[in-house]
């Protein structure tokens, strides 16, 4: 069902008979224990699950951002009663695909509630990278999502807000106010998948701008992790 309680349209129907029809039990078991994961999986390869959703784009065309955000939630919420994490990916792989027709109020309205259910950075991390992450670079209201985001209790919501800046640094237009700020806001963090996207947003910054990175490193001094301090140096002069 889908999320106001409808049944799901043909395409969300026929991307999971897709993807179903492609399971791998011996798959799915080595992608369970690698993800830790408590869902059911089909076993469905990287790209063979992309080949099955640009299929499912290109039989839509081009489609506005609120038809893309029911698509992508048909796709999850029918996960729901039999949690399977290759709808999860697939709604995933969606937003991506269709990133170009979205904007600010479709990443609060629509990406958030997917990315507080995700509870994985398989899932969290193409989400914030390639499809919030697109939309921060084309749409300037995307910074007050952000911005609520790098606040959020959930540190799922504060990883992608982090992780959504990598496009920009990565196309050399930089946010670089923006990144310091959430490094500040993250340097006292305990958490391990925190921790770790820190220290690989400031080391994709440091390619550009080692100034930037070492500076900071500097003034927090031993208040960094050393994960994140090892991450954010793996790419400057020892």
């Amino acid at each position: 069902m889908a999320a106001d309680g409808t049944a799901p349209g043909p395409p969300v129907e026929e991307l999971r008979a897709a993807l179903r029809a492609l399971a791998d039990p011996l798959k799915a078991e080595q992608q369970r224990a690698y993800l830790h994961s408590d869902l059911t999986h089909l076993g469905v390869r990287v790209p063979d699950l992309r080949c099955c959703v640009t299929a499912t784009r290109r039989k839509l065309g081009p489609r506005p951002g609120p038809e893309v955000l029911t698509l992508a939630q048909d796709l999850w919420s029918s996960s729901r009663a039999e949690p399977v994490y290759e709808y999860r990916w697939a709604a995933v792989e969606l937003l991506v695909q269709y990133a170009g027709a979205l904007d600010a109020a479709d990443l609060q309205r629509g990406v958030e509630p997917l990315l507080r259910e995700c509870r994985t950075w398989a899932l969290v991390d193409p989400l914030a990278v390639h499809c919030a992450g697109a939309v921060a670079r084309r749409d300037p209201g995307a910074g007050a999502v952000l911005d609520r985001w790098i606040g959020d209790p959930d540190f799922w919501l504060r990883r992608a807000a982090l992780l959504a800046l990598l496009p920009g640094i990565r196309a050399d237009h930089p946010d670089s106010a923006r990144l310091l700020r959430y490094a500040d806001a993250l340097v006292d963090e305990r958490e391990f998948f925190l921790r770790k996207a820190l220290g690989w947003a400031l080391r994709e910054a440091s390619i550009r701008d080692p100034h930037l990175v070492t500076q900071w490193l500097d003034r927090h001094g031993p208040r960094v992790a050393p994960l994140t301090r090892r991450e954010a140096l793996r790419r400057l002069p020892g």
